[in-house]
Order: structure tokens, then sequence, then C-alpha cells
């Protein structure tokens, strides 16, 4: 579970409704179906019509993806295999790690491997994988937009939605009561509109970025570390080409690690 994600929703929900509580305005009100109506259907509306089917089947998918804990290979633990990879191909050659193959969960990696024990060229191997690495960025691009699309059009909605309101409360001139009340309904779809805008949808289309981001990073990281294998170099060359792709917090941590392991063997 990406804890995060609820923290955010259940703070995001609890702050409107404690500040309508603070300024006095009524939790009853919010229950408009017609700004529901407008704002969620509204926003669908636009979403298929923007957006191919194909794209659209993976909304689910994706609102799924922001609230399960992204499951990619720890970076420290990368590199650590990546270094036995590279002690075996300097004893044994690359041939070696045929037996390793199998053992590779991420599919991107194995295929990675696949690809330099079977002797490609070294250029022809990264241009693969960063081909690769392309359709996946443009995948991820295609779902964060469709977030970033309703982010833009929800709010849009609230305005719409207030307007419609508006013109439902001027039939309730005669009676003061009942144009106050559907007034203050109306902005329940403005309400609506920025808070879906704002709070949901822009907030998932960044973490789906970020997310993105994160996975583009490791998979960088990858390709260096089976090129340097596929070069032969060193395990500790292995170690000080990816440590860039670390933290300072995370490099420190694995020297400290690194300098406990020689003192054991000391």
């Amino acid at each position: 579970m990406e804890i995060s994600t609820l923290i955010g929703l259940i703070l995001g929900l609890v702050a409107v409704l404690f500040g309508m509580v603070l300024k006095g305005a009524p939790l009853v009100s919010l229950l408009t179906p017609a700004a529901y109506v407008i704002i969620l259907g509204g926003t669908a509306a636009t979403l298929f019509i923007g957006f191919p089917m194909s794209e659209i089947k993976k909304f689910p998918k994706l609102i799924k993806m922001v609230f399960v804990k992204q499951k990619l290979v720890e970076r420290r633990e990368l590199i650590a295999m990546f270094m036995e990879w590279a002690s075996i191909t300097r004893r044994e050659g690359l041939l070696a790690l045929e037996t390793k193959v199998e053992e590779i969960d991420d599919q991107f990696l194995r295929n990675g491997m696949r690809m330099i024990i079977d002797g490609n060229d070294q250029d022809f191997v990264r241009d693969v994988l960063m081909e690769d690495i392309a359709a996946t960025e443009e995948r991820h691009r295609a779902g964060a937009l469709l977030f970033s699309q309703a982010g833009m059009y929800a709010p849009s909605l609230g305005v719409l939605g207030a307007v419609v309101g508006l013109i439902a409360a001027l039939t309730k001139m005669e009676n003061m009561g009942e144009l106050a009340h559907a007034i203050g309904a109306a902005f329940i779809a403005t309400l609506l509109g920025i808070f879906t805008g704002y709070v949901l949808w822009h907030p998932i289309a960044n973490k789906l970025k970020r997310l993105s981001k994160k996975e583009i990073e490791l998979k960088l990281m990858m390709i260096e570390g089976l090129l340097s294998i596929q070069s032969g170099v060193s395990t500790i060359a292995i170690s000080q080409k990816l440590s860039v792709f670390l933290t300072p917090s995370e490099r420190a941590q694995m020297n400290e690690k690194e300098d406990a392991t020689g003192e054991q063997k000391d």
C-alpha cells in the first residue's frame, strides 16, 4: 500500500470538511446530486472525447498504481547483484551467467542479460534497451496526461455547474429562503470541481510522473551495469560507476556496509 496517497486523500477530505465546519457551512449542502453529475460526468465526458478508448481503459489500472507500492529492485541490491555477476564474468566468462538469467524477475534486465550473453554488439544492446525505455516513457506520459487533463477540465466544469445552479436559483426569486439555498447549492459544483481537479487529478498525475521517473532511472542504471559487465570491468569499477545513481545517504550506507564486510573478512 502506498501510504502517502492514502494520507493525502484523507488529509484533503478532512481539510475541506473541517474548513466548512469552521466557516459555518453545513456539511449537508454537499449532498447535491446535480453537482456530482456535472463534475464527474462532465470530466468523464471530456476524457472520452479527448483520448482513445485504448488509453481510457487503463484508467482503473493507473488509479491502482498510485495506491499500491511500486515494486522495484532496491538500487543497492542491484549494485551488489551486478558486482557478483562481474566477478563471475571475469572468472568464467559471459556464458557462465546463463544460469542466472532465469533467476532475474525484472523483464527488462532479463532481456538485456540475454542480449549480452548472446554476444550482441554494445551499441546494439544500448540502442535496443534505450528504445524500450523510450516506449515505456511514452506509455507513462500518456497515462499521466489522462489525469492532467482531468485536473484541467474539472475546475472549469465547476464554473459551469455554478452557472447552471444560478440559472435554477433565478426561478426562485419570489422566495428568499429558497433562493439563498439554491445559490449555496450552485457553488457546490465549483467546490467539487476545484477539489477534484487540484486535490485528486493533478496530484495523481504528478505521482505517476514521479513513479515513472524512478522506474526509468532504474532501467538506465541497469543498462550501465549490463554494458559494464559486457566490457569486463572489475567489481570495484562497477560499484563506483553505479554508485552515482544513489543518493548521498544511500551511498554512505553502502560504503559503511562494505567497510563492515571488509572488517569481518579481516
